[in-house]
């Protein structure tokens, strides 16, 4: 069992920036892919960015591309999503998730752990 609790979400003005944080539980962190995805009220929950076990790869959607970080830190058992230039479009509850397959970072449905989510709210 893998228990996800992110934070570092709230309301914040367009072109500003937050970090993300998600707090892992066990030991077993750096058997995990490590992925940020994302829902938008009426909108179907989307791919944001995944890391690698190592943390040596990382992948982004297209959206978010060069806006977005993801990195993982394995002693601390904690995965980070830093957001900048942040746009309304981003506004969406966050969500981390873990797998222990290495097939598809980008499919949610691999997925076998996820955290409850925060909020980040970009006003224009």
């Amino acid at each position: 069992q893998v228990q996800l609790v992110e934070s570092g979400g709230g309301v914040v003005q367009a072109g500003g920036s937050l970090r993300l944080s998600c707090a892992a539980s066990g030991r077993t962190f750096s058997t995990y892919v490590m992925g940020w995805f994302r829902q938008a009220p009426g909108k179907e929950r989307e791919f944001v960015a995944a890391v690698s076990k190592s943390g040596g790869f990382t992948y982004y959607a297209d959206s978010v591309k060069g806006r977005f970080t993801i990195s993982r830190d394995n002693v601390k058992n904690t995965v980070y999503l830093q957001i900048n230039s942040l746009i309304p479009e981003d506004t969406a509850v966050y969500y981390c998730a873990s797998t222990s397959s290495s097939y598809n970072p980008r499919e949610w449905d691999l997925y076998d752990y996820w955290g409850q989510g925060t909020q980040v709210t970009v006003s224009s």
